[in-house]
């Protein structure tokens, strides 16, 4: 660098003797110009290595806010629904009083004793009958019961349940001297909202999971099979699609659950359910990977493929069937939320479980007079769930598109 260095570099813009266009032009200190830790920086974010395709949709998608909410959501529910009783903090079949108001959750303490102020962990006001009556309806007025705050336990042990063959007694949170803890309140029979809700998500989600599996096979092989082949098959065979397309779904509901018995098994009614499901949505599916098929088919290295004599098989799955995943998992993560509210609206109906299993919909049957509702509104708590599950996945599956669609 000492015999190249050129003083005339670092002299001032105005101080610069000029040069003319045959002249050699010095190399850049870039250590001098830039200094050594800003040379680092502009070093170390050059990369050497090449990045695979889900790393480059996973950097996109981790600066899309909604779509990582959509994802921690997402699993979060997977994980209560999995974990389900220990996150429970009440047996979901255990009776108490019927429509009880939530218990407040408060980490303040009002009054002037000792036990009065800030607190570090949660307290539970329970909800008690005071002297007063109502002047419409003449039962006893209800509130929080602020001189007997109750502590709330985390990971301590409660009701007993079965997980994977074993008993275990520990769960998340619940009040710490065992009474029980309604923080949504009951139900008519007197069963805990809250801890209905999250046991009634493994019947919902696996319903909604089992039917997008099943449609995205039959969906993505029939799209692939008709595109590909294309011709006469496939123009017959999409007639059967637009059959399948315009078929009425809810009388066909109507009409084949009046076929089964009333006393029929809960599992009867969810196998019912998820092929209904599956019979009637995999034509949308199947009609939008045709598309891309068909137009991967004229992509140039697919009729390179063809031309040297590959084998269809080979072709489809090394190359249309990668290219078409990323709009199929899209289109998974969007279908999702159809299936969950079509699920909760059949339970609502009575169509799809039945007890002693435990659902979103069969739980909102409670909610179906006027009068109940304005009497009690939390009996309406199991909307939050639907409502909460449908917001996940179509963030998700909102920012796995955006996250998709560069690439």
């Amino acid at each position: 660098m000492s015999d190249t260095f050129d003083p005339a570099r670092h002299l001032p813009e105005g101080k610069r003797p000029e040069r003319n266009i045959g002249d050699e032009t010095p190399p850049v200190d870039w250590e001098h110009d830039l200094g050594s830790e800003t040379l680092d920086a502009r070093v170390s974010t050059v990369s050497t290595e090449g990045q695979s395709y889900l790393a480059l949709v996973w950097r996109r998608l981790r600066k899309s806010v909604p779509g990582m909410l959509g994802l921690v959501l997402v699993a979060l529910l997977l994980l209560a629904a999995i974990f389900a009783p220990f996150v429970a903090p009440v047996d979901p079949r255990a009776a108490n009083v019927a429509f009880q108001p939530p218990d407040r959750i408060s980490w303040h303490v009002p009054g002037e004793g000792e036990e009065s102020g800030w607190r570090l962990m949660p307290v539970v006001f329970p909800i008690a009958e005071s002297d007063e009556l109502d002047p419409i309806t003449f039962q006893p007025l209800t509130g929080p019961d602020y001189d007997n705050p109750r502590g709330i336990a985390f990971f301590a042990k409660g009701w007993e349940y079965e997980f994977l063959g074993l008993t275990f007694s520990r769960h998340l949170f619940l009040s710490a001297d065992g009474s029980p803890l309604h923080i949504l309140g009951t139900d008519k029979l007197g069963r805990d909202i809250f801890s209905r809700g999250v046991v009634g998500s493994r019947i919902t989600l696996a319903i909604a999971l089992s039917s997008i599996a099943l449609i995205t096979i039959i969906g993505t092989l029939a799209g692939i099979t008709s595109g590909y082949i294309g011709g006469r098959f496939d123009a017959w065979f999409q007639r059967f699609v637009e059959i399948i397309l315009a078929f009425p779904q809810l009388p066909l509901y109507l009409a084949l659950a009046s076929l089964i018995p009333a006393t029929a098994p809960s599992g009867l009614f969810i196998t019912f359910v998820v092929l209904v499901i599956v019979g009637l949505g995999w034509a949308q599916l199947s009609r939008e990977v045709r598309s891309k098929t068909m137009s991967l088919r004229q992509v140039d290295y697919v009729r390179a493929a063809m031309a040297v004599g590959a084998r269809d098989g080979r072709i489809i799955t090394r190359h249309i069937l990668p290219n078409v995943t990323s709009h199929v998992i899209v289109a998974v993560t969007l279908g999702i939320p159809t299936i969950v509210l079509l699920e909760s609206f059949l339970g609502f109906l009575g169509l799809a479980v039945k007890p002693p299993m435990i659902s979103w919909g069969l739980m909102l049957q409670d909610a179906g007079t006027f009068s109940t509702i304005g009497s009690y509104p939390w009996i309406l708590s199991p909307v939050g769930f639907v409502l909460l599950t449908v917001f996940a996945f179509n963030a998700l599956g909102d920012g796995l598109r955006d996250a998709i669609n560069p690439y």
